[in-house]
């Protein structure tokens, strides 16, 4: 399997079925494919993640329904001297614990790493960003912050890889984008299992590992828990696939602004809608400009869709300004990025409220800079 240059007919169908139903049993499967068997299924859904072409099942985490107080993602981009190391930036920016992903981008003239982080002070964020620059750890930074729900589209296979984009304000019905709000008492059980939501783990292997931490939940609560997390919208079970397999495609985001903001939804929501590409797009704000809003998507696709796209961007009446940044290398590189569980550790139950330690995470950054100038001058 992974020799395969291709994506057969039947594994089409299989991907599109899990990615449309992924509450369904591999019985279940069976009715959306043309596979007699449930183990065939089960081992070309084994195969599927190896190549990896085929990633879940994972939990969608619905953040702003977490805490009464407000909970932010923000995306970031940050700008590098030619001479600096990622791997020494990483190991600062590991010291804020809300840090959701970071990775190396691509670009030719500058050297950038973006991650996310929640956030439940924004202005916190900024001044430890800021602290980092003043040290020559980054030289700029730029924060963005989502301001919709994240939504997300798989690719249809038998659909165009390199679409063209002369239907971005067709009439469409536009699915709800607002963010929610918090409407549930989360208990401490709720909060201590969330963190391990992301990968759709056993609970027997989230049992265990609560035993290690010496919290003594019994299966059923870990199961109730799990189960009122989904019914009310805290997490949702989720599968992506890519459009090609390994080698075939490219991962890349790209942030626009439009004359009128309020086409943002529609474009999005149209913006090679249907093809073959993997689509994950939401709208954001800018912190510390003009608070203006942007769409932003982020795409695996073939290669020459992506060779096409700033060229049919600058055609499109749409689009005022846009920014495309590269994945450096797709599937990433383990060794240069680094992803992190959702820290719910400071959600007090009492008040519903989760509010991170910032002032202690600017004192580590700190005294590790310190760290490094007295390991520098010494001789």
């Amino acid at each position: 399997m992974g020799k395969n240059n291709r994506i057969t007919q039947s594994e089409k169908e299989l991907l599109h079925a899990v990615g449309n139903h992924p509450d369904a049993s591999m019985k279940e499967l069976l009715n959306y494919t043309s596979y007699k068997w449930e183990r065939t299924i089960s081992r070309k859904i084994k195969q599927l993640r190896e190549q990896p072409i085929l990633y879940g099942p994972y939990y969608y985490l619905n953040y702003s329904k977490v805490c009464v107080n407000p909970l932010h993602r923000l995306y970031c981009v940050l700008e590098l001297d030619l001479d600096q190391r990622y791997e020494r930036v990483i190991s600062y920016l590991k010291l804020i614990e809300p840090i959701k992903f970071v990775f190396p981008i691509l670009t030719s003239h500058k050297k950038l790493l973006t991650g996310e982080f929640f956030s439940s002070n924004d202005a916190a964020m900024v001044n430890i960003f800021r602290i980092l620059k003043e040290n020559g750890i980054i030289t700029d930074f730029r924060i963005r912050v989502y301001r919709s729900k994240l939504l997300f589209e798989n690719p249809n296979l038998y659909a165009d890889f390199n679409p063209s984009l002369d239907n971005l304000l067709d009439p469409c019905d536009i699915p709800a984008m607002s963010l929610d709000h918090h409407d549930t008492v989360w208990n401490t059980c709720d909060m201590s299992i969330l963190p391990y939501m992301g990968r759709c783990p056993k609970l027997i292997h989230v049992l265990r590992e609560e035993k290690k931490a010496h919290r003594k939940w019994t299966y059923e609560q870990i199961k109730y828990s799990r189960e009122k997390m989904i019914t009310h919208g805290l997490i949702r079970k989720n599968y992506v696939f890519d459009p090609f397999p390994p080698g075939q495609c490219v991962e890349f985001r790209l942030f626009f602004k439009t004359k009128d903001e309020q086409l943002i939804p529609r474009i999005l929501y149209n913006f090679a809608k249907g093809e073959r590409l993997l689509r994950v797009y939401a709208v954001f704000e800018e912190l510390g400009g003009k608070n203006c809003r942007m769409g932003s998507i982020n795409f695996t696709s073939h290669p020459l869709f992506l060779k096409d796209l700033s060229h049919n961007l600058d055609h499109t009446d749409q689009v005022r300004e846009k920014e495309i940044y590269t994945m450096r290398s797709f599937p990433p590189d383990n060794t240069l990025s680094y992803s992190r569980p959702f820290v719910s550790t400071y959600f007090d139950v009492e008040t519903q409220k989760l509010e991170y330690p910032y002032r202690a995470y600017e004192e580590e950054i700190k005294e590790k800079i310190e760290c490094e100038a007295e390991n520098e001058s010494s001789p």
